[in-house]
């Protein structure tokens, strides 16, 4: 008779059960959110060292939050001296970043919090596709978010306040799926302080419950919340573009009227094309669901946003560059698993082999389209190396002293604004800076620049403060 094996050790079996609940499946979610937080935090970061900010946003939002850090109004000097933000945009909730820029005063700050949003919204897609459709097909959807095209453009291009409503609306359309109908509200909610926009996206989702409550035993309170939130959603859009940016804003009105009116242009307003709306429709729900989510009601939640976009008479918002379609990812991909859970119901076989076969497919499309996406930058060696460019670049901004007032475009706002005042080249309203920092290129030299400088200001003399690395500082002298 053989001998009983000896029992394991109690450390070993202790190891043993931690391995084992590392690799329990209500952790997937969380893993997929933490291996994205650090890759949009090294897309992120990569581009902030060599000095690649494509826009003006990531300083304007830098001054914002730096106002919030010192118990002060939003100022940012960038969209014009003394601007308050909140004139531009409703976007109270970036005030959230400030203690942390506090103790951490600099851009980078900003964009790892963004990143820190954006995984933290895969929680609530992985973890509902795994509840509805199982655990390989969850994490197929949930990291096909993950690589989606509209997040990755959002997370290149610098920051923007959207990045807090990626978890909102993605903790709440799952609590909408899973029929948590007073979660899914309050997820909602703080929708409103987003931005002025997205009250209404709100209102559809409180729309969506009560879609969403038909057929389903009576459940007054539900309809209540959802009701409410409709209500509180409409009036919430209305107050913020009808009274409180008009408050903010010095011409007492909401800038960006004239985008949908079109009395900005100086022309005919133009209006988008058919191709081009079809062609923006067509990216936003066929590599990510296989036009599959149209068969989900959930669908209706990117209506508001598609809207305003395609009414718009500004082409920027018409395509698939930018920050604009991120909005638009939880929302489609939502809409895929909750279609996809109702998919053996359907009549036709072929239909539901399309759809057990749709999460690989769709994963499948993300992994190959990454390849001309921003996140593919992180396989290439030089996205980790700073130019000597670079480096003399700084060497030569970090000379313009602390509390300096200075001029400047795109390319130096990030190494400034933490510690100087800086204004848009060419909408200083008057006020005359210390230095001007711009970047030399489109074939001009530093003796044009400072010759377009003296024409900015005339009556006041600038002489050549030093240049390296592709840039350009003029100094006041006079």
């Amino acid at each position: 008779m053989e001998p009983a094996a000896a029992p394991a050790p109690a450390r070993q079996r202790g190891a043993s059960a931690a391995r084992t609940a590392l690799r329990a499946p209500r952790l997937d979610p969380y893993w997929v959110g933490g291996v994205f937080f650090v890759l949009y935090t090294a897309l992120s970061l990569s581009r902030h060292v060599r000095m690649l900010t494509m826009s003006w946003d990531l300083g304007i939002f830098e001054q914002a939050i730096q106002g919030y850090a010192r118990l002060g109004a939003p100022i940012a000097d960038l969209k014009g001296p003394g601007t308050n933000i909140l004139g531009d945009h409703f976007s109270p909730v970036t005030a959230l970043i400030a203690p942390f820029y506090r103790v951490f005063p600099t851009p980078v700050t900003l964009l790892v919090v963004q990143a820190l949003l954006f995984a933290l919204s895969t929680v609530p897609v992985t973890r509902l596709a795994a509840h509805l459709l199982g655990r390989g097909r969850g994490l197929a959807i949930g990291v096909a978010y993950g690589l989606s095209w509209g997040v990755q453009r959002a997370v290149d291009f610098d920051f923007h306040e959207i990045a807090f409503a990626m978890p909102l609306l993605a903790f709440s359309l799952e609590a909408v799926v899973r029929r948590r109908w007073r979660t899914a509200v309050l997820w909602a909610a703080p929708l409103v302080l987003v931005k002025e926009d997205l009250g209404v996206t709100a209102a559809v989702i409180g729309a969506l419950v009560l879609i969403r409550l038909r057929g389903v035993r009576s459940d007054p309170r539900a309809a209540a919340w959802a009701l409410g939130l409709v209500g509180f959603g409409l009036v919430a859009t209305a107050v913020a573009l009808g009274v409180v940016i008009p408050s903010f804003n010095h011409s007492g009105a909401y800038d960006y009227w004239t985008k949908l009116d079109g009395s900005g242009a100086p022309g005919p307003a133009p209006v988008i094309p058919l191709d081009t709306a079809i062609r923006t429709l067509l990216w936003i729900v066929l590599p990510t669901t296989g036009l599959f989510a149209l068969r989900s009601p959930v669908l209706i939640v990117a209506l508001p946003t598609l809207g305003w976009r395609f009414l718009s008479h500004d082409d920027h918002y018409w395509g698939t560059d930018w920050h604009y379609s991120a909005v638009l990812m939880p929302v489609v991909f939502i809409a895929l698993a909750d279609a996809l859970a109702g998919a053996p119901r359907a009549g036709r076989a072929w239909l539901r082999t399309y759809a057990q076969h749709l999460p690989a497919a769709v994963l499948a499309a993300a992994l190959a389209l990454t390849a001309s996406l921003p996140l593919y930058s992180l396989t290439v060696p030089d996205s980790y190396r700073i130019p000597a460019s670079v480096k003399a670049a700084e060497g030569l901004l970090d000379r313009i002293p602390d509390g300096s007032v200075v001029e400047s475009d795109v390319g130096p706002i990030s190494r400034l604004v933490n510690r100087c005042r800086v204004l848009w080249i060419g909408d200083t309203r008057g006020i005359t800076p210390d230095y001007v920092a711009l970047r030399v290129g489109d074939g001009r030299s530093a003796k044009d620049l400072l010759a377009e400088v003296q024409r900015l200001h005339p009556g006041v003399r600038f002489d050549l403060f030093g240049d390296a690395g592709g840039y350009v500082v003029l100094q006041r002298v006079g």
